[in-house]
């Protein structure tokens, strides 16, 4: 399978899960809490913004491409950020959810590799519908592993800076981290260095087979 093949894939696998209007999405609620909060010193009035502007991007979803479970759950997981904040009256707590996911995250990311099952891997894997063949390849599983580390890396980095501002209490930076360490910035150079790393990656049997 050509890198071609495998990047066309690849990107409707992430389409089909939201691609970057579920990224924007979860960037702009932090960014619209953390602006309406600093601008009316209100928790509650900031949540609902957030929640509003979230809501009418979900229904612009919705009537354009029909995918609902996708603009659900990004209202379900802004609903609940401002139900935290609102309801211990903690405008930090809008981001204790994004902290949490992010350590959450780089945990699976790294119990996927040490017990040799790199996400990366199964997930590529599943857009190949090689689901275990990559495995028997050394030089493959190589750079699954380490495409897998470098998210593993991204959310190591995401809360060793998010957890102290969490327990500082500062806000606003906290607000600032989430967005630029958990958003699409992130996301991208992960994307990225992942694609720099299976550029080259090795030719399966099947493509040496009709190479010859």
């Amino acid at each position: 399978m050509s890198l071609k093949v495998l990047t066309d894939k690849s990107l409707s696998l992430f389409g089909a899960v939201g691609g970057w209007r579920t990224v924007a999405e979860s960037v702009a609620s932090r960014v619209v809490f953390l602006v309406a909060y600093l601008v009316t010193g209100q928790v509650w009035t900031a949540a609902l913004i957030a929640v509003g502007g979230v809501a009418v991007l979900a229904a612009v979803r919705m009537a354009t491409d029909r995918r609902f479970w996708s603009a659900a759950i990004g209202l379900v997981v802004v609903g609940a950020s401002a139900l935290l904040a609102g309801s211990t009256g903690q405008a930090i707590n809008f981001y204790l959810p994004a902290v949490l996911i992010q350590a959450a995250q780089g945990a699976v990311f790294l119990l996927s590799m040490v017990v040799r099952w790199p996400l990366v891997g199964v997930v590529v894997g599943a857009v190949r519908r090689d689901r275990s063949g990559w495995r028997h390849d050394p030089r493959q599983r190589r750079r699954y592993q380490l495409c897998t580390a470098v998210f593993v890396l991204k959310c190591g980095i995401a809360t060793a800076v998010q957890m102290p501002l969490y327990t500082a209490g500062q806000t606003t930076a906290l607000g600032i981290a989430a967005t630029l360490l958990g958003g699409a910035p992130a996301a991208g150079a992960c994307l990225y260095a992942c694609w720099r790393i299976l550029r080259e990656a090795p030719r399966s049997s099947d493509d040496v087979r009709d190479s010859t």
